[in-house]
């Protein structure tokens, strides 16, 4: 048997020809091959970032999408609300004509007095307040969009069709008319604007033939 000698180890036994500097360029080639890890690992990371910018792209254009549609919705709820309202409102004041108009006879007949022309009065500031215009006026010209003609004559001192008399007035709300004024209307006396234009000629006429200076 052997005695082990205490405080001495056993060294590992090196290859005949070996030597401990035959170790380093095995490290130094495993250094070399760390950087193209982390090459690749950046390569990865750069990838999965512009897939993340590509996300974020798809999703910033739904949200932008998305609230364009609700801008539109709005705006579209709220044109059907006033449009509503107004056809509310007409409809209303329509009821609310032949009172008016009973209103304007008493008026022209003198019996709106007392506690009843006061609540006439008051009607009609409310009517107005809710947009109700009266239009038609004698002498103004005939508007077949506005005017609705049921009476028709001729008359020598009318130039074009003319309303003369305005038998019931006519209501608007904004540009909207909910009644056309009701006339009765006159033309031009037949052959009037001819001889008119005879008239004319013929002092036009005497106008050049006047006598001429010595």
């Amino acid at each position: 048997m052997t005695e082990e000698t205490p405080g001495f180890e056993e060294k590992p036994d090196v290859p005949s020809g070996a030597t401990s500097d035959d170790a380093e360029p095995k490290a130094a080639s495993s250094e070399e091959a760390a950087p193209a890890g982390d090459a690749n690992e950046s390569a990865g990371l750069v990838a999965q970032l512009d897939q993340v910018r590509t996300a974020l792209g798809e999703r910033t254009a739904d949200l932008q999408r998305l609230q364009a549609e609700y801008q539109n919705y709005r705006r579209r709820v709220e044109r059907d609300r006033v449009a509503v309202k107004e056809i509310a409102v007409a409809n209303l004041l329509t009821e609310l004509l032949p009172v008016l108009d009973d209103i304007g006879r008493a008026r022209e007949h003198g019996e709106l007095v007392g506690g009843f022309k006061s609540v006439a009065e008051s009607l009609e500031t409310v009517a107005a307040k809710m947009g109700l215009q009266q239009f038609g006026k004698e002498g103004e010209p005939f508007d077949p969009t506005i005017h609705e003609a049921l009476m028709h004559s001729y008359a020598p001192d009318v130039t074009e069709t003319t309303c003369v008399a305005i038998l019931q007035p006519g209501y608007r709300i904004g540009e909207r008319t909910i009644r056309p004024a009701r006339v009765a209307v006159a033309e031009p006396q037949p052959g009037a604007q001819t001889v008119k234009a005879d008239e004319e000629s013929e002092a036009g006429d005497e106008k050049d033939n006047g006598p001429e200076e010595g």
